[in-house]
């Protein structure tokens, strides 16, 4: 039986998911990608096979608990365990709270929070028998900055930060570590999940995405690299992590005035708020 590192990734089929078991793969860890999307799930095994990891394709849905149990069950038949659960599913949506349906806030909650907690609910009991393994819990810098237009997703990604610190002092003292990762902008596909009332939220969010100067490849090196340094709170992109310092520190009127100005240029013409991604 090998030791080498074992890695499970809800939504590893594409972008951040994907450079995440692909980086793992290259550094020699087993890595098992769970996803809904089949074809992205076997061309994506067939790309770490081709990398020459030891590797696997489940078909995961984070919005069914049982789900996310198969692919516990077969991690510990299969593997004999797993170090590393990334709960990395997410959606977005983009537009004024008044305006966006209740539908979609469910939406995104069952995907956002709940599929995290079903994840973080399933796998605990594994990692607290085995005595060890991490938690990597992917928020957004919207978890810790909240721009206009993005209420749900600020919402959603802010709870899960608030789930990562509540686990954390949970399960240490059961060798289970834990890690929230807080990115803002990087070239990744969550656009395509991207539900808006407004198309012009929906242009401005993929404005961002595709014209962001960092992609996912560079974003899961960050995080693989802080994950074995075992950092909790990881921030990909200096420039938010800078603004949330002063959003800390410095009166909260200033950072109250930096937000409506991001509204009001969201109102006149196209919103323009700190950006995040998860």
């Amino acid at each position: 039986m090998t030791n080498a590192t074992r890695v499970f990734i809800t939504g590893g089929a594409s972008g951040l998911g994907r450079a995440l078991a692909e980086g793992y793969a290259r550094d020699g860890a087993r890595v098992c990608i769970g996803d809904v999307n089949a074809a992205r799930g076997e061309e994506t095994l067939a790309a770490l096979r081709a990398l020459g990891a030891t590797a696997h394709y489940l078909h995961c849905d984070v919005t069914r608990e049982q789900d996310l149990q198969a692919a516990a069950d077969w991690l510990l038949a299969q593997w004999g365990g797993v170090d590393l659960v990334f709960n990395n599913a997410g959606v977005a949506d983009m537009g004024p709270v008044e305006a966006m349906p209740i539908a979609d806030w469910q939406w995104m909650i069952d995907i956002n929070l709940l599929g995290v907690v079903r994840g973080c609910k399933v796998f605990a009991p594994l990692l607290r028998k085995q005595g060890n393994g991490r938690l990597v819990n992917i928020a957004s810098m919207a978890g810790l900055i909240h721009p206009p237009f993005a209420g749900a997703y600020n919402a959603t990604k802010a709870a899960v930060v608030a789930l990562s610190e509540t686990l954390k002092a949970e399960l240490g003292s059961a060798g289970i570590e834990v890690s929230v990762v807080c990115p803002a902008f990087f070239r990744t596909n969550l656009s395509e999940s991207l539900r808006s009332t407004d198309p012009r939220y929906a242009r401005w969010m993929r404005k961002l995405v595709d014209e962001s100067t960092i992609g996912a490849d560079e974003i899961a090196a960050m995080i693989r690299a802080s994950v074995a340094r075992g950092e909790f709170r990881i921030l990909t992109h200096a420039s938010a992590r800078r603004f949330w310092m002063l959003k800390r520190f410095l009166p909260y009127s200033w950072y109250e005035a930096a937000m409506r100005r991001a509204g009001q240029g969201g109102a006149k013409k196209k919103p323009a708020p700190i950006g995040s991604k998860a």
